[in-house]
């Protein structure tokens, strides 16, 4: 799905990966590169480069912290919040032309196993190492 996605988008002149940024960046807030590398584990570096491609896009901006004037707060730009209003309407059209081929009940089924499964992985990641 990931793939289809990332194609359909490259096919609008989008991306994926910079639209999940730009995601992150529009319903959580400015926030520091660490904090986006953390949430998407991904290396500092690859975020770094990503925000400073959104950047000269002019689809986010880098402003000095209030806390800390060393550390940069990324926040989405008027320009990334337009960009995200015409990436999401395709991203959703995918995500329910998937999901819709299943019933709503088979959609709460599949809801309850993600959940097991991820709080599985969570319990499996906070179990200490031998």
């Amino acid at each position: 799905m990931q793939r289809l996605m990332n194609r359909r988008m490259a096919e609008q002149g989008a991306s994926l990966a910079r639209t999940k940024l730009l995601l992150f960046l529009y319903k959580r807030g400015p926030s520091r590169a660490a904090d986006i590398a953390d949430f998407f584990d991904y290396a500092p570096r690859t975020v770094t480069e990503a925000i400073d491609g959104l950047e000269r896009d002019g689809l986010v901006m880098r402003t000095p912290d209030e806390r800390d004037r060393r550390v940069k707060q990324v926040s989405i730009t008027d320009e990334g919040r337009r960009v995200i209003g015409e990436t999401e309407p395709l991203r959703h059209e995918l995500i329910n032309g998937v999901f819709g081929a299943l019933t709503v009940e088979e959609r709460l089924a599949l809801a309850g196993m993600v959940d097991t499964l991820s709080t599985a992985l969570d319990a499996e990641e906070a179990r200490p190492r031998r």
